[in-house]
């Protein structure tokens, strides 16, 4: 926790603590470690948010945040939580076009038919979702040429990130009242209202893995694309361009932050920025080493274990993760707010 936040926090406590930003990062299967914490915040800081608050997400971050901004936002979370882990599939290995159609009915299960229209019409949750849009060689869209495009924005990004900028665009679609956006410097960074046209086309498009998934080859408002990922640019977030006021609340699956989705193997850009305003809310190494296999669940799930066991290993992360839940409700209802926490 920054030294602006931990004085925010003593002062007014965690309900009346100004929060202006919320991040999501992307991950996909990790944040079942998160989806018992994202109910306490949704009942205790999130209904209703006293001030408006930007929810800036990429890929499942965004798909998060969609579920914290409906009306009934534990229940949100709930039916995604319950649609991620039963996801099937015909095989081990299934098609982008396979796996893109569940994607669809996770959405669309954890929303429901006006899930769109309350998410732009929320009176103070603003969602900023995500999206990269491949520019130049990167625009292939399956085959040779994606694999050629990823390959060369792979290559280019390990000399600099900045050369990233060459092979995608950021495009993040925006709640209609969000006039600015944080940490979303660079990229031509184009911003795109949400409608209920675009918002799942947006939702799907901020989670699409080249290779795994199909890419969303337009999207309303924004034209064509292809609109991959936007892990892509925003895997964790820079953290570099802080909101003017207010404070960032950041609950994430470790203590590491890693900027982009081709910097997971770069050590070197992998690390905790020195934000003031910024409180972090993630696992002790203590706590994942206590679950089974070391580990919260991630894609390789799929392919290392049947699916029978994958439920099974799932279902115990995500009860692990209520005690997650339990200590964060503990430290907003209780009398010592800064409890525990940990300065940047």
């Amino acid at each position: 926790m920054g030294s602006a936040a931990r004085a925010a926090i003593a002062d007014k406590g965690w309900r009346g603590a100004p929060i202006s930003t919320l991040i999501g990062a992307s991950g996909g299967p990790k944040w079942l470690i998160l989806s018992e914490l994202d109910q306490v915040l949704a009942a205790e800081l999130f209904t209703p948010a006293p001030r408006p608050v930007t929810l800036l997400g990429s890929s499942i971050g965004t798909w998060r945040h969609a579920c914290l901004s409906q009306p009934d936002p534990v229940a949100a979370v709930k039916r995604l939580q319950h649609a991620y882990l039963h996801q099937e599939y015909s095989s081990p290995k299934p098609t982008p076009h396979e796996v893109s159609t569940v994607a669809t009915h996770m959405l669309r299960e954890a929303l429901g038919q006006q899930g769109a229209q309350h998410l732009i019409q929320h009176p103070t949750l603003r969602n900023a979702i995500v999206t990269a849009k491949a520019i130049g060689v990167a625009r292939g869209t399956s085959g040779l040429s994606l694999i050629g495009g990823m390959t060369a924005a792979t290559l280019s990004n390990a000399w600099s990130r900045d050369r990233l900028e060459r092979f995608f665009q950021r495009v993040i679609f925006c709640h209609p009242a969000l006039r600015t956006t944080p940490f979303a410097t660079g990229f031509a960074t184009q911003r795109v209202a949400l409608s209920e046209d675009n918002l799942i086309s947006a939702l799907k498009a901020s989670g699409a893995i080249p290779l795994l998934m199909q890419c969303e080859p337009h999207i309303a408002g924004a034209g064509e694309g292809p609109f991959w990922d936007g892990g892509i640019i925003d895997y964790h977030f820079t953290l570099d361009t802080p909101p003017p006021t207010g404070l960032v609340l950041y609950p994430h699956f470790c203590a590491q932050l890693t900027p982009g989705w081709f910097d997971k193997k770069l050590r070197g850009r992998t690390g905790l920025p020195a934000l003031s305003n910024l409180i972090l809310i993630c696992p002790s190494d203590h706590f994942l080493a206590s679950l089974p296999y070391g580990k919260i669940p991630d894609r390789g799930d799929f392919r290392t274990m049947s699916p029978d066991q994958r439920v099974a290993y799932w279902e115990i992360c995500i009860r692990e993760s209520g005690r997650l839940a339990e200590a964060f409700h503990d430290l907003v209802t209780g009398s010592d707010p800064l409890r525990g926490c940990i300065p940047l």
